[in-house]
């Protein structure tokens, strides 16, 4: 299937490892000017060069702390002064630490708030006038199932990645006439590097083997087993295309069928 992306110029933010990654590398396959950040220069850097080994694509990066607004800012006009506007934004961020409502502070809820929710609007923000502007654009925010079916131990990411759910459908409705298509993509446990280190905590909070976690957590998923981050990134590469030209406004869950109520 031709995606329609070759050329597209694309932004994939947090995407030094996990989903993020996994987004820029299938965006990068279907032939996109790709342009990807992370505050952490070195591993970056190193993701892009791989990036280009796997690909062939022309890709960019940018040490960027996107709890900064000044930052993003300085990443979006970098982006745009190298490649022109920006027409698929994938709006990542590192997931927010587990932790029962008693473990949470204040701080916490602010930094959650900061990192999750107002950097995605910050991003946004900045690239959608040029989005309105050459009537295309697509936005993909990659949430949690937490979202649809809330976690015990993910109080914050419960919390604070729902008003993303919120915000982003309101945005849709407003743009949509602009051929601006905004979309969630809803990822249930999958092997990335945030999940193995709740994995590892896990096994040794419960003095359990990491074998014995991966297979009860398995067993509560009705396909069995946990996914893979490559299985989210096409389904981003999907959603950044001509071919998914009709939906906007969706949360989107790629969870092996874990979350109990579709919406």
């Amino acid at each position: 299937m031709d995606l329609g992306l070759k050329g597209k110029v694309a932004l994939v933010t947090a995407a030094s490892q996990g989903l993020g990654k996994a987004s820029a590398v299938e965006l990068a396959r279907e032939g996109v000017k790709l342009a990807i950040c992370s505050r952490d220069e070195e591993k970056i850097e190193s993701t892009a060069k791989e990036i280009i080994e796997l690909t062939g694509a022309e890709v960019i990066s940018f040490q960027t702390n996107l709890d900064n607004g000044n930052e993003i800012s300085n990443l979006i006009d970098s982006v745009q002064n190298n490649y022109g506007s920006i027409e698929i934004l994938v709006n990542n961020t590192g997931g927010p630490k587990a932790g029962f409502f008693e473990d949470i502070s204040d701080e916490d809820w602010i930094n959650t708030f900061e990192s999750t929710f107002l950097s995605a609007v910050r991003v946004t923000r900045k690239v959608l006038p040029s989005m309105k502007e050459n009537k295309w654009g697509r936005i993909i925010n990659i949430s949690s199932v937490s979202a649809k079916q809330p976690i015990d131990n993910l109080m914050l990411s419960n919390g604070v990645r729902m008003s993303i759910h919120g915000w982003s459908k309101t945005l849709s409705n407003q743009v949509a006439s602009y051929n601006v298509l905004i979309n969630n993509v809803c990822p249930g446990f999958t092997h990335t590097e945030r999940v193995n280190d709740l994995i590892n905590n896990q096994a040794e909070s419960s003095k359990s083997s990491k074998e014995d976690i991966i297979e009860s957590i398995a067993s509560g998923i009705p396909a069995k087993r946990v996914g893979e981050a490559e299985e989210l990134a096409a389904l981003v590469a999907f959603l950044s295309s001509e071919r998914a030209s009709y939906i906007t406004g969706q949360s989107i869950a790629v969870d092996g069928g874990v979350s109990a109520l579709p919406i």
